[in-house]
């Protein structure tokens, strides 16, 4: 017991420097913009400006809102909502959203009926994260599929970048944790989609993995208990 505490806390320790870490990217970048404005006027142009607080401001509101899911499932609060859900209507509102706003070239025809027993929004954000990581590293391409089969309900995502080596795909479920090239800061990851995926889907009972797609880059399929 005295050892579990002790990884406990080594964790959480981890976690508030982590999460400090990356809350003093975005701050610092509005901090220095607002003093050049302020002392020099001239040199930084108002539209300018206002883009840059809205850029770092909403990169700090998706921080706060992941760090609040996961500080839900360290509390095992996450899927305390549990209702009947028809995971392919979350996932089809989903590829409509993205291909509207997206140019990833996205296959959803593999979609068929799936439903599962959880919360809903959730589920939903699940599959958002999915979504976000595939069309991150994506060149050009991505796929999601849904099936139901002996009594699981089997959700996959797969895009066409550079995928995940076999000696990293443990740690991509990692809080804060990110490979390096495209996988990165620059590419708008705060290194958490993966590890919420993670978190939401073992609080439903579920699993989820990686590997190769046959688009030849990553593969990540989510498994969920079907509703009973």
């Amino acid at each position: 017991m005295l050892d579990r505490l002790q990884q406990a806390q080594r964790r959480q320790r981890r976690f508030v420097s982590d999460a400090s870490h990356e809350l003093r990217s975005p701050i610092a970048t509005l901090r220095q913009h607002a003093e050049v404005a302020s002392e020099h006027p001239r040199r930084i142009p108002g539209d300018a400006l206002a883009q840059t607080v809205r850029t770092e401001a909403l990169r700090l509101q998706r921080l706060v809102d992941d760090l609040l899911v996961l500080a839900r499932a360290d509390e095992h609060t996450v899927a305390s909502r549990r209702r009947p859900v028809d995971l392919d209507d979350i996932v089809l509102d989903e590829v409509r959203h993205r291909q509207a706003t997206t140019e990833v070239e996205i296959d959803a025809t593999g979609v068929s009926a799936g439903a599962v027993d959880g919360d809903p929004d959730a589920l939903g954000r699940v599959v958002r994260n999915l979504f976000d990581n595939a069309i991150r590293h994506a060149a050009r391409r991505m796929t999601v599929s849904l099936a139901e089969r002996s009594g699981t309900v089997h959700l996959v995502v797969e895009d066409d970048g550079p995928g995940v080596p076999p000696e990293d795909r443990h740690r991509v479920f990692e809080r804060f944790v990110r490979l390096d090239d495209a996988r990165g800061r620059d590419h708008g990851g705060s290194g958490l989609g993966l590890a919420i995926v993670a978190e939401l889907v073992t609080a439903h009972d579920g699993a989820v993995t990686i590997g190769d797609a046959t688009l030849g880059g990553a593969r990540v399929e989510v498994t969920l208990p079907a509703r009973t």
